[in-house]
């Protein structure tokens, strides 16, 4: 009986002893290169780097484009200087205040002259753009490969100044906007980037009372019962030097 005892505790003690010993060698041991190559890329050789966190001041310029509405003294078509200030809000969402001002060009309806001399222009009609709005990082707080693309949309208010040419009674005067853009940056070092955008904006003309009257030839800039209100649509690309402080 002592003898049985003797050999199932030895028995006991000499397992107990290769687990320990195996333990001790799975978690000293390194694991091999090519399963540490599958997990993924080293933090030297990844294409993705963290996106400063921080201010951005960007200074860019792009041309604004579309309609001028049925008549054509809605302003467009023109290069625009722009200034914007963004702030990164949690990772994925960046909220900016931003000015754009440009000498757009629109044309002059005189309703008491007959075509083909009713028309004239196109005139300098300088506009100011006022925006803010929110976009959203689509590779979340990270480049991938230096470029971080982004959408959002914004708010904003139009104002233009009228030529004097423009006895009508039609004002542009200002106009809330609104609309949806995508743009991406590409990070030239960890503050710099280049960022590219396209916008479109949309805002309504609202035409006077005097498109309705008659001329000398008894036609209308507009025919009784057209509408006089119209919303045009702009397509605005631009480009810019972002810089993070």
């Amino acid at each position: 009986m002592g003898g049985q005892a003797v050999r199932r505790s030895g028995g006991r003690l000499v397992r107990c002893a290769g687990a320990t010993l195996g333990a001790i060698a799975l978690l000293t041991a390194s694991p091999p290169d090519r399963l540490t190559a599958q997990v993924g890329h080293s933090p030297d050789h990844s294409p993705y780097r963290d996106v400063k966190r921080g201010r951005t001041l960007i200074l860019g310029a792009g041309y604004l484009s579309g309609g001028r509405g049925v008549v054509g003294v809605g302003p467009s078509n023109g290069t625009m200087g722009s200034a914007r200030f963004e702030v990164l809000f949690g990772k994925p969402l960046s909220f900016f205040l931003g000015a754009a001002f440009g000498p757009l060009t629109r044309y002059v309806a005189d309703p008491t002259k007959n075509p083909p001399n009713r028309i004239f222009g196109p005139v300098t009609s300088n506009v100011l753009i006022v925006d803010g709005g929110m976009h959203l990082l689509l590779s979340g707080a990270k480049t991938w490969h230096g470029m971080a693309p982004y959408l959002g949309g914004s708010v904003a208010v139009a104002i233009a100044n009228d030529p004097a040419a423009d006895t009508s009674g039609y004002r542009f005067r200002a106009k809330g906007t609104f609309g949806p853009h995508v743009g991406v940056r590409w990070y030239l070092g960890r503050r710099l980037a280049i960022r590219t955008e396209a916008r479109l904006m949309f805002w309504q003309l609202t035409y006077p009372l005097a498109y309705y009257q008659p001329s000398p030839d008894g036609t209308r800039v507009l025919e009784l019962g057209s509408a006089d209100k119209e919303w045009t649509r702009h397509p605005w690309i631009s480009a810019g030097l972002a810089w993070t402080f």
